[in-house]
């Protein structure tokens, strides 16, 4: 039998999946790992967390799934974007790595912009703004702050590309992830050289960058020794999480969209074409499709202003979900689901890590507003749910503004496993949704991608035609679309009014 591993480096753990040529998942397995918060806006991991967390999924996925490392026909890599591994002359990792949820570089975003002449100029070499998020910015910051790092660095590599080098010895990234870097050329599908000089970033740091299919290396033999598989196994380029979550969910064609409500939430389209928003509202990226690209809206804390919620304020439901064995997600959303549409006039604002589109600000900050001595816990969960589900609608709403219209909106992550957010989606977006036979989300999309790689599909939408179908479509419910219309239109001007308070704030919180 063949099989293909897909293998995601996710913020909170890495997750396997053991998928045959068909399509057919035989085993996932996760492993967490931890994250630091050294300063008030400040995300950080270990690299050397991720590949334990990947030695330790690999070997618990493929004891499920009761297949022998010599069926292994590719291995695909998904991660989270935006992160920066430094790495010495000897492939050592000189810092923890910094996050693509990490606010601290404001300051070097704005030196971007002004060492090319404006935001509009920065869009025109790159397609993109900077953000706080991105790796350029984050290169600039350890330059600046810690010189020291800086004149030790030899390569700079995101997260899956580390986990590429730690299995293949390989300097290597591909073109969707590498967008999320601010230093490629996205339309012309390689690094940006004049952005690169004028930022003084010598080339060398950076990887070798090809199509997400490529194969990219073979496994080593102490690789493969500590994964249980044997050397020589391909991996091809793989992609980051959100373009390898849309391959994963047959997002290769125009007028297919996906919302995927995970830590962050990401409304993606694909696109024959390179598109861009001149105010920086959405991304425009590379996609893991060879010849296309995306544009994409991101909310920082979607899914993750719940997960925030669970772990501050709902640790009573948290023990009774361990009581009877069941997730505390879905206890928490059965208890939200009993407030009213609305919350009886309470919004949440889910920026609890900045927010990046459409307002672009890592000094945003979350918050009920409308509290009164009548709302009580389910309300304030409910706000919380509806919140992140409003923000995903503010980036909708720049793409239609963009002329993409949603033929189908497929849902993922966290939001697209329970009913009452699915119908809740529904009714915020106005839209139709659905959901695909594959849940495996970033994962399955790059064993995917390693399919194609090792010539089991000739292309990407081939293999998602193979491989995925939808299986049950939810319309939204025409009077609770009318009243999220109106909840919507009071939800955007929060924002607005509140953004001048938002950097004082900031200062507060230094003291």
């Amino acid at each position: 039998m063949s099989v293909y591993l897909g293998i995601d480096i996710g913020t909170s753990g890495t997750k396997t999946v053991v998928c045959r040529e068909d399509g057919t998942i035989l085993a996932t397995a996760t492993a967490e790992h931890p994250s630091y918060y050294p300063q008030p806006g400040w995300s950080e991991q270990e690299p050397e967390d991720w590949w334990r967390s990947t030695v330790q999924s690999v070997r618990q996925a493929l004891g499920r799934a009761g297949v022998a490392g010599a069926e292994i026909r590719g291995i695909g890599l998904s991660g989270q974007m935006h992160g920066s591994v430094f790495l010495d002359n000897q492939g050592r990792v000189l810092r923890r790595a910094i996050l693509w949820n990490d606010q601290r570089t404001a300051e070097q975003c704005r030196q971007i912009e002004e060492a090319v002449g404006g935001r509009a100029n920065l869009i025109r070499l790159v397609s993109n703004p900077a953000f706080t998020g991105f790796t350029a910015p984050k290169i600039l910051w350890v330059r600046q702050h810690e010189p020291q790092v800086y004149e030790r660095t030899r390569k700079i590599l995101l997260p899956k590309d580390y986990i590429r080098y730690r299995l293949t010895g390989e300097f290597v990234t591909e073109v969707s992830d590498a967008s999320g870097t601010l230093l490629l050329d996205v339309a012309g599908r390689c690094w940006c050289k004049p952005l690169l000089s004028r930022l003084q970033i010598a080339e060398d740091l950076l990887p070798r960058c090809v199509e997400s299919q490529e194969i990219t290396g073979q496994v080593s033999r102490t690789a493969g020794e500590e994964l249980g598989i044997p050397a020589g196994v391909p991996v091809v380029g793989g992609a980051g999480d959100q373009a390898a979550s849309a391959v994963g969910n047959g997002i290769v064609r125009s007028g297919i969209l996906s919302a995927t409500m995970g830590t962050s939430g990401v409304v993606f389209a694909h696109s024959d074409q390179v598109q861009t928003d001149p105010h920086g509202r959405v991304h425009t990226m590379c996609h893991a499709v060879k010849g296309a690209w995306h544009l994409m809206g991101v909310v920082l804390s979607a899914g993750g202003s719940l997960q925030w919620f669970r772990n501050h304020l709902a640790t009573a439901e948290m023990r009774l979900a361990a009581e009877r064995q069941v997730d505390a997600y879905d206890l928490i959303l059965a208890l939200a689901a009993q407030a009213p549409p609305g919350a009886e006039g309470l919004v949440f604002l889910p920026y609890l890590t900045g927010e990046r589109h459409p307002h672009a600000d890592p000094y945003a900050r979350g918050g009920w507003i409308g509290l009164t001595v009548r709302h009580g816990w389910r309300h304030l969960a409910r706000a919380v749910v509806e919140g992140a589900t409003l923000a995903l609608r503010d980036c909708l709403n720049v793409m239609a503004e963009l002329g993409i219209v949603p033929q189908q909106i497929r849902l993922s992550g966290g939001g697209a496993r329970n009913p009452f957010w699915r119908q809740l989606q529904a009714d915020i977006y106005g839209q139709r949704v659905a959901l695909v036979n594959a849940s495996e989300g970033p994962a399955f999309g790059v064993a995917i991608l390693a399919m194609v790689g090792t010539g089991a599909y000739r292309s990407v939408p081939e293999a998602c035609d193979a491989t995925i179908r939808v299986i049950e479509e939810i319309a939204p419910q025409p009077a609770s679309k009318a009243f999220y219309d109106r909840c919507y239109e009071e939800y955007r001007r929060l924002y607005p009014a509140l953004r001048e308070l938002f950097p004082r704030l900031a200062q507060l919180a230094q003291g």
